[in-house]
């Protein structure tokens, strides 16, 4: 028996993963003809077990399609991004620790990478580059997935996690600029940027003054159905020998509003409780272990904002629609029109809000229920 059926804070791939069947096809055809693509979404909904689910399709076998996964989560140097860059591309190309040696000694010709191995040369290597190398040449690195591509006549898809991270480094726009610059040329390799931050990735792909301003295939990506999540709990506990009616498997999505990650946190915790059948208690169970995991957390959260941002949190909360209406403003002590707006930014800024389409909604679902029934009670 799975002890975990339900997927959460890992890539969901195999029986844990569910829907997205429309994203998938498109991501694959983009993928297999070579199209850039950007996908955009607030955080934990999904992003990196859908793209990893297109890598393992069998169809990029029969196209000769090769994946190559980066992420920049702790890069926040142009440097660091030139040796992240060039390991990764080396590893996922070339699978003996001899042949990655022979294509760098190959391929580059101005740039003389440094390796370091670790007890098995194969797996663990990190790889070293000389600054000023870098910024006489960088012309090889930034070609060197299409290179490669060429010289193994392979298609390759370099898909970049955490893509909004270059925003830190020292010349952010330069960079993106020379970026653009390489990449938008290539034929044989493409590319699949995405990330945890929704704000900064839109200034990046949907500004018309931004460098990477229409690179690729943009793709929103949606909520999860609720009927699509129904289907998918329902068949997760029945087979792990478990049982939970089709109303409460729409209850758990409906409590997370078909949020992937909290949905399937939510379903696990259930999953957990339940003996053999699924009943209403072991819901709301789940749904209290779950505020008193993450108590201190929400504290916090709520201690870091100020009165007005509160209020704001709770009209949200009282299902307001009209922020910036004189009633609203009265009623929950807004201050002033404009003042909405800096409020709204502000907790926007905080990754605590999100705009999708005309509705604002909180980015944790569970945040939401633990301020109405603990904070705001």
């Amino acid at each position: 028996m799975n002890l975990a059926p339900f997927m959460y804070g890992k890539i969901a791939d195999g029986v844990e993963f569910t829907n997205r069947e429309k994203e998938t096809t498109q991501l694959l055809q983009n993928f297999h003809v070579g199209i850039n693509s950007i996908l955009i979404s607030p955080r934990r909904w999904g992003k990196s077990s859908l793209v990893q689910k297109v890598a393992e399709s069998p169809l990029n076998k029969k196209n000769n399609v090769k994946y190559c996964f980066i992420d920049l989560f702790n890069v926040r140097t142009e440097q660091e991004f030139y040796e992240v860059y060039v390991r990764e591309l080396l590893k996922v190309t070339s699978s003996k620790w001899e042949e990655r040696v022979a294509q760098a000694k190959k391929i580059f010709k101005k740039i003389v990478p440094q390796f370091t191995v670790g007890l098995s040369p194969d797996s663990e290597f990190s790889i070293s580059l000389d600054w000023k190398e870098i910024q006489k040449a960088p012309d090889e690195i930034l070609n060197l997935a299409e290179t490669i591509a060429k010289l193994k006549k392979i298609k390759l898809v370099v898909c970049i996690d955490e893509f909004q991270n270059i925003s830190f480094f020292d010349d952010p726009l330069g960079f993106q600029k020379t970026l653009r610059a390489h990449w938008q040329h290539h034929k044989q390799s493409s590319y699949c940027l995405y990330g945890s931050k929704r704000g900064m990735l839109m200034e990046l792909f949907t500004d018309p003054s931004a460098p990477f301003y229409k690179f690729g295939d943009v793709i929103f990506l949606e909520k999860i159905k609720e009927n699509y999540w129904v289907s998918f709990i329902k068949k997760r506990f029945r087979d792990t020998g478990k049982n939970i009616t089709p109303e409460q498997a729409a209850r758990i999505a409906q409590l997370m509003e078909n949020h992937p990650y909290f949905v399937q946190q939510l379903a696990q915790q259930v999953w957990h409780l339940t003996k053999k059948e699924c009943s209403d208690k072991d819901i709301d169970q789940a749904v209290k272990n779950l505020w008193q995991q993450n108590t201190i957390l929400f504290q916090r959260e709520t201690d870091n904002l100020t009165n007005t941002q509160i209020n704001f949190l709770r009209a949200m909360c009282h299902n307001v629609k009209q922020f910036s209406s004189a009633e609203t403003i009265q009623a929950y002590k807004l201050g002033t029109s404009a003042g909405v707006i800096r409020i709204k930014e502000a907790l926007e800024s905080k990754e605590i809000i999100d705009t999708v389409g005309p509705q604002i909604e909180f980015i944790d679902p569970l945040f939401k229920l633990w301020l109405s029934k603990v904070y705001f009670k």
